[in-house]
């Protein structure tokens, strides 16, 4: 039931008439203490995507760290989980030898038009080329596949050169924490946790080394 209400309240719109979320900040402004993320169970993988309805145009707000880093709106991208992931199947699924998450992911055709949307949602107005349409906990962290509450239009990490597709420091730690988990360091919960409250943090809250990038299973995504 309270999946289902959150889900209600942010296709609806995370604010009435698109105003200001409370616990986001205005995006170009330094986030504060991210609000702990109410991660819902989404419908998991489906043999047929159909495109999701995203929240209402300007009702999601951005908002950065210190350093510019962008973070998603609490209230519109809360994150959720695929219930076909699980701590006790791990080995079966995303720690899968030949990997997993290139199975269950929805194709461009149904992901093209919601970023197109989420776009909006997030009143992202830069090139969509350079904007990647992300998944906030990640495929390969068990994350859900087409729930509208775990996909944002995350806009260029400073450094970004324009006309260069998305440049995605998520990406790395994203990786980093799916290794830690199929090497049994960390959980499933607590990396999907740690991601969704704030991917520049998580590996620093789950002490997980920040080293160079492992190499990626074959269908890892960074998104």
């Amino acid at each position: 039931m309270a999946a289902a209400v959150l889900f209600a309240a942010a296709v609806a719109g995370c604010s009435p008439g698109g105003g200001h979320t409370a616990g986001s900040v205005r995006s170009g402004s330094a986030a504060a203490a991210p609000p702990a993320a109410s991660i819902v169970t989404g419908p998991g993988p489906k043999d047929r995507y159909e495109v999701q309805p995203q929240p209402a145009p300007g009702s999601c707000h951005y908002r950065h760290t210190a350093d510019q880093q962008p973070l998603p709106d609490p209230a519109c991208t809360p994150g959720a989980i695929s219930p076909a992931v699980s701590q006790a199947n791990l080995k079966d699924t995303i720690c899968k030898p030949g990997g997993y998450t290139s199975t269950i992911r929805p194709p461009a055709n149904i992901t093209g038009k919601e970023k197109a949307e989420n776009a909006k949602s997030y009143a992202y107005t830069g090139p969509l080329a350079d904007a990647e349409y992300d998944h906030l906990i990640s495929l390969q962290l068990g994350g859900d596949p087409n729930d509208p509450r775990n996909l944002w239009v995350e806009p260029p990490s400073p450094g970004h050169v324009p006309g260069k597709g998305p440049n995605n420091p998520k990406d790395t730690v994203e990786t980093h924490l799916h290794t830690a988990i199929c090497k049994g360091q960390i959980t499933l919960a607590a990396a999907q946790q740690a991601i969704a409250t704030d991917w520049t943090t998580a590996e620093g809250r789950l002490a997980v080394g920040t080293g160079s990038a492992p190499t990626p299973a074959p269908d890892a995504d960074g998104d």
